[in-house]
């Protein structure tokens, strides 16, 4: 029987995770010296899914760190170089980071065909949690894509002694071992759960540890809720951007596709790392503790992490409304194989002008909702405040509509992603504009 405590807890989470305001937006950072680089090619792969079987091939996004991250820094501008060797073109999507108009794909960037080369430029503005995936044409190709967790760190030291990963993907298993890519009827498939690409994960760690684990749902279509058994996990971000501190509920973390949390946890006991995908649980990995760190006196509370700047208020009286319907007929809603950005956008805003987005979802399952370029909060029930945390990313359940806003602070032509959380289901695009 699935454990109760993981059930998902969408409409909490929809309806708020937090009560209290971020921190003061800090001073402008100062333009990083270094430049650092970034080489990434777009290939076939392999990834182990069942033991004593061979490995499945993959298309991976191959770069020149091991493990599941690349990591930098707050305030260092990237230069990011992405060779295409696959067959097809490929396109790179990089969630959670805003204000690069020249990295925006599809809308600003077209694919890189075969063989090709390109090289951009990205200014780490905001720490946090990010992600880099081939997935905007993935639907129904030969072979399904991971994704690559993208890690930058704050620019003040933060209070604790390790700062760890865990990638949660999902993959559909035909009996011969090959995967399907999403988009396609899994119908015959099995489904298999990997934490940083590996069926079965061991973290190892001291007891009287303080960890922080950055949770990355990058499933394809699947809403998780996470949990770290006998472990309080003390929420510090969401998305990529600070949050107030708190307590998750009944110590489950609930992502959405592409969803980020940041948690802060004190290590006591080995547990075992449990994930929920509205079906059923499914241990995913350990961890083993070893020994235990002797301290003079009892840890205090972590404070919030430093703010990114984002504004403390938006004047909502003055904002650009605009209604969007997700789900049911596309509508004007296209694939991203058909997406042309010379098509009307779904909106065009002023730079420096608030809008706030109806969403309603007319399917019959939960969609997932994605802006690019921009972070967004969460408004209440009345249209009268808004949840104390950042999103770019939102579930939003059948027959209901949320309220989103945000500042549009970065002009340029940014994409809109809406995908119904099915395996089966297209991943659906727009785009807005802000000028």
């Amino acid at each position: 029987m699935a454990d109760r405590n993981l059930r998902l807890y969408r409409r909490e989470f929809l309806a708020g995770l937090g009560a209290t305001a971020l921190a003061p937006a800090l001073p402008s950072i100062a333009v990083a010296q270094a430049r650092p680089s970034l080489a990434l090619r777009a290939k076939e792969g392999v990834i182990a899914l069942r033991a004593g079987a061979p490995e499945t091939p993959i298309w991976t996004l191959e770069g020149p760190a091991s493990g599941p991250a690349f990591r930098f820094k707050r305030g260092e501008t990237l230069e990011v170089t992405l060779g295409n060797g696959l067959p097809v073109p490929a396109v790179a999507s990089w969630r959670g980071i805003d204000g690069v108009p020249a990295a925006a794909p599809l809308a600003a960037r077209s694919p890189l065909p075969s063989g090709a080369r390109e090289t951009l430029v990205i200014p780490f503005r905001h720490a946090g949690t990010f992600l880099c995936d081939l997935r905007l044409l993935g639907d129904g190709r030969a072979r399904p894509s991971p994704a690559r967790a993208l890690i930058v760190s704050e620019s003040e030291p933060v209070a604790v002694d390790r700062d760890e990963v865990l990638l949660i993907e999902d993959w559909r298993l035909r009996a011969d071992g090959t995967a399907i890519a999403p988009g396609l009827d899994p119908e015959g498939t099995a489904p298999i759960y990997t934490l940083n690409g590996r069926t079965s994960f061991e973290l190892s760690a001291f007891g009287n540890e303080r960890l922080r684990l950055r949770f990355i749902n990058g499933t394809q279509r699947t809403v998780l809720a996470v949990k770290l058994e006998n472990h309080d996990l003390r929420v510090m971000a969401i998305d990529g951007q600070p949050s107030e501190p708190f307590l998750a509920r009944n110590g489950a973390l609930v992502l959405a596709p592409g969803g980020r949390v940041d948690a802060f946890v004190e290590t006591n006991t080995t547990s075992s790392i449990v994930l929920h995908d509205g079906k059923q649980a499914h241990p995913i990995g350990t961890l083993a503790i070893s020994g235990y760190v002797e301290r003079r006196a009892p840890r205090m509370p972590a404070p919030a992490l430093p703010s990114n700047g984002l504004p403390a208020q938006l004047d909502l009286k003055s904002a650009l409304r605009v209604d969007l319907t997700l789900g049911g007929p596309p509508a004007d809603w296209v694939t991203p194989a058909s997406f042309v950005n010379t098509a009307a956008p779904a909106f065009r805003a002023k730079a420096g002008r608030v809008v706030v987005l109806a969403l309603t979802n007319r399917a019959a399952i939960a969609t997932v909702f994605h802006l690019h370029g921009h972070h967004f909060r969460l408004l209440d029930r009345l249209d009268d405040g808004w949840k104390p945390f950042w999103l770019d990313t939102l579930a939003i359940e059948p027959g209901q509509t949320q309220r989103i806003a945000f500042a549009a602070e970065f002009a340029g032509s940014w994409l809109i992603e809406a995908i119904e959380t099915d395996w089966a289901a297209p991943r659906l695009v727009r785009w807005y504009s802000v000028e």
